[in-house]
C-alpha cells in the first residue's frame, strides 16, 4: 500500500469514527426521549394486538352465530327478516349495529343493501352499498352493478351509468357484459347514442362467448341508426 492510499484509508477511518462518535453523543443526549418513545410504540402494539385477541376475534366468531340465520332468510327471498331479523336472531342491520368492527359485519352492507333494493328502497339499497368494501372484484361489480340498478329504478341515469362503468371495469368475464349491457341501455336513456355503442361494441369484441353477446347485433345497430 502506498502512503498515499494509506493516508486515505486513515481519512475513511476517521470520518467513519466521527460519524459515530456524533451518533453515540445523539443516543446519549436524547436516551431518556427515546426510550419514552421505544416504550410507547410498544404499548400501542400490545394495545392493538390485545384488541385483536381479545375483543375482536370474540365478536367476529359471535357475528359468525348470529348472522347465519339472516343469511338463510336472504337466501329464500325473506328480504325484511334478513334486514330486520325474526325476534330470536338479529337481521343484517342489527349485526351492523352490534359487530360493526368486524368482517362479517362488512359483509352484512351487501346483504342489506341488495335486501333495501329488493323490496323498493332504493334510498336505503344505495347508502348501505356505498359503505360496502371489498378487495373482490366479482364482489366489488356486485356492489356497483347493484347502485347501478337502485338509480335506474330512481330514474338517475347519469349516477346509474357511472355505477354501472365501475361495475364492468372490474373485468370480471362473468358481470362485465351483464352491466356493459345496462350501461348501453342507459346511455341510450341519456340519449349518448355514441357511449351506447361503445358499450355495446365492447360486449362484442371482448366477451364474444358471453350470453350478452349472442344478440349484441341488434343493439348495435340501433345504436348506429341514432348517431
Amino acid at each position: 500500500m502506498t502512503k498515499k492510499d494509506k493516508a486515505k484509508l486513515d481519512g475513511s477511518f476517521g470520518t467513519i469514527e466521527e460519524s459515530l462518535s456524533k451518533t453515540e453523543h445523539f443516543l446519549e443526549k436524547y436516551q431518556k426521549q427515546l426510550s419514552i418513545a421505544a416504550i410507547a410504540v410498544l404499548i400501542v402494539v400490545g394495545i392493538i394486538y390485545s384488541y385483536k385477541k381479545f375483543y375482536i376475534q370474540p365478536q367476529q366468531e359471535e357475528a359468525l352465530e348470529q348472522v347465519f340465520p339472516a343469511q338463510q332468510y336472504f337466501e329464500k327471498d325473506s328480504f325484511n327478516l334478513a334486514l330486520n331479523g325474526d325476534g330470536d336472531y338479529p337481521g343484517f342491520i342489527q349485526i351492523i349495529d352490534d359487530y360493526g368492527a368486524t368482517n362479517v359485519a362488512e359483509g352484512a352492507y351487501l346483504y342489506a343493501g341488495i335486501s333495501f333494493y329488493k323490496i323498493g328502497d332504493y334510498d336505503n339499497a344505495i347508502e348501505y352499498l356505498k359503505k360496502f368494501s371489498t378487495d373482490d372484484k366479482l364482489l366489488a361489480a356486485i356492489a356497483y352493478g347493484n347502485i347501478g340498478d337502485a338509480y335506474t329504478e330512481k330514474g338517475n341515469y347519469e349516477n346509474a351509468a357511472s355505477y354501472y362503468k365501475k361495475a364492468a371495469d372490474e373485468g370480471t368475464k362473468i358481470i362485465s357484459p351483464v352491466y356493459l349491457m345496462k350501461l348501453g341501455q342507459v346511455y341510450e336513456e341519456l340519449g349518448k347514442w355514441q357511449n351506447a355503442l361503445d358499450s355495446y361494441k365492447k360486449i362484442q369484441n371482448d366477451y364474444r362467448e358471453s350470453a350478452e353477446a349472442r344478440g349484441i347485433e341488434k343493439y348495435i345497430t340501433r345504436a348506429k341508426l341514432n348517431l
